[in-house]
């Protein structure tokens, strides 16, 4: 089990067992705002949380999806994809209980998937996208180093309408000389 400890916070590879405990943020309109996905049905959750333990077992795998760990207690997940093997690009994101937001367990848990992401991974470039109007996650991104390249135009269909993202990416030099 790939386990990864950033300040109180321990990721360990989701299991489809999980569920149930995703689904206790999955299912709240707060967490989902921002989100193309959301509230979760129980049935969603699950498929979600699915479709994630599966793809520790994929070859090639693409997506490494952990759940966020404050002690014991789960306080969100977190994931990162590869986006383009052959250029060493990732992508990062995450998603944490509403109960737990300002804590800095957003900021732990970017950092710990950089960390996985360049360390163990072997990327050279992790990008992460969120919407303009989500200040904590854009706080969150800066704050563990992302540098803002820009704004891309209606890149979802929310329930409101289309949602612009603001795009980030980290370096691996920029990661290293941290």
């Amino acid at each position: 089990m790939s386990e990864s400890a950033v300040k109180n916070l321990t990721l360990r590879r989701i299991e489809a067992t999980d569920w149930s405990t995703v689904h206790t943020w999955a299912s709240l309109p707060e967490s989902c705002e921002y989100q193309p996905w959301g509230p979760n049905s129980e049935d969603e959750t699950r498929d979600f949380v699915a479709a994630a333990a599966i793809a520790w077992g994929m070859v090639p795998q693409t997506r490494y999806v952990y759940l966020a760990l404050a002690g014991d207690r789960p306080v969100g997940v977190g994931e990162i994809s590869v986006r383009n093997a052959e250029h060493r690009h990732g992508e990062i994101g995450y998603g944490l209980h509403p109960s737990v937001w300002r804590r800095g367990y957003g900021t732990a848990l970017a950092r710990a998937l950089v960390g996985i992401g360049f360390g163990e991974l072997g990327f050279h470039r992790i990008m992460a996208t969120c919407d303009p109007r989500n200040l904590g996650s854009a706080g969150v991104l800066a704050k563990s180093g992302f540098v803002y390249e820009g704004r891309m135009r209606e890149t979802l269909l929310l329930r409101s309408g289309w949602r612009d993202s603001s795009l980030y990416s980290l370096l691996e030099s920029e990661w290293a000389a941290r």
